[in-house]
């Protein structure tokens, strides 16, 4: 059993791997000041459990000091493009600063291992199926932010000599999210009883992944990275138009659903394929298993 220090362990993704790890029988304890986050999707006591904003230095260094975590999975982050493209020095601040915060005190209190959540988009565009040498390029604030945050796990890396992962995060789904992104956005207008839906660019196709693989493939990356700093892909290997989703949502439900697009939803840079190359991390044993079918016929239900 590990001590595991989770940020942003309250959230959509963060929640996900608790659960699976706690499977694992580890001692898991999360830092989150659920701004973004929710306390009920998590089954962590108070005396693991940290109300705090990763802004905080000092107290982000003495909870590393009083639990000297084996490992710490940094997951706090303002992720939502939109979200941070109107508010740049919130997000960049938190994404930047908040990693710096962490990772001075991982590296104080000598963690055994540090896994950072980044993006996938740190990369520009690209009409192919990216793979972790693809050159990088963010087209928004988000993106260089997390950009950011794999230099300074780089810089991290070379003056403590800690293993380091990266790992950039495509698109998830499942249970627990909490921001609008594109299947949320359709799961909270179907299952408000509509169907004539809203949505913004239709033709944009997408590397969905669910976070239960996501959070096995965390769970992978931790028991095979043992040493010196690696960058991964995490995404299904499969790309989805909206299109293609609104179908899986009308196919769960039994019934016909229209979309209308609103252009006020139609995003003024957008990328028409965004898909994962993930042959780097499947060499380590992992594979996806929850189809976009299967996923999003929970979610229904």
């Amino acid at each position: 059993m590990s001590k595991i220090l989770i940020t942003g362990g309250a959230g959509f993704i963060g929640s996900a791997v608790i659960r699976h790890l706690q499977e694992h029988d580890h001692e898991i304890f999360v830092i989150d000041n659920l701004s973004f986050g929710n306390r009920e999707f998590i089954d962590i006591d108070n005396d693991h459990f940290f109300n705090v904003d990763i802004l905080d230095k000092e107290k982000v260094d003495k909870i590393m000091a009083d639990i000297r975590p084996e490992v710490v999975i940094h997951l706090a982050a303002i992720h939502f493009i939109p979200y941070c493209n109107e508010h740049p020095y919130e997000s960049s601040n938190i994404n930047i600063l908040g990693t710096m915060n962490v990772l001075d005190a991982a590296e104080k209190y000598k963690a055994g291992k540090v896994f950072f959540a980044s993006t996938a988009a740190v990369y520009p565009i690209y009409d192919e199926a990216v793979s972790e040498k693809h050159a990088t390029g963010p087209l928004d604030i988000y993106g260089l932010s997390k950009l950011t945050g794999e230099r300074l796990c780089n810089e991290f890396h070379l003056r403590t000599g800690i293993p380091t992962i990266v790992c950039r995060f495509f698109n998830a789904f499942g249970p627990n999210e909490t921001n609008p992104h594109l299947i949320p956005e359709i799961q909270r207008q179907v299952l408000g009883g509509n169907r004539k839906i809203n949505l913004g660019n239709l033709k944009p196709k997408r590397d969905f992944i669910h976070t239960y693989d996501m959070a096995e493939a965390v769970q992978t990356l931790l028991n095979k990275v043992d040493s010196g700093i690696d960058t991964f892909n995490l995404g299904r290997g499969i790309e989805y138009a909206v299109t293609e989703i609104v179908d899986a949502f009308s196919q769960a439900l039994g019934e016909p659903i229209e979309v209308e697009v609103d252009p006020a939803r139609v995003r003024k840079v957008e990328r028409m394929h965004l898909l994962a190359d993930v042959s780097k991390l499947k060499l380590l044993g992992w594979e996806p298993k929850i189809s976009i079918e299967e996923g999003i016929k929970t979610l229904v239900e």
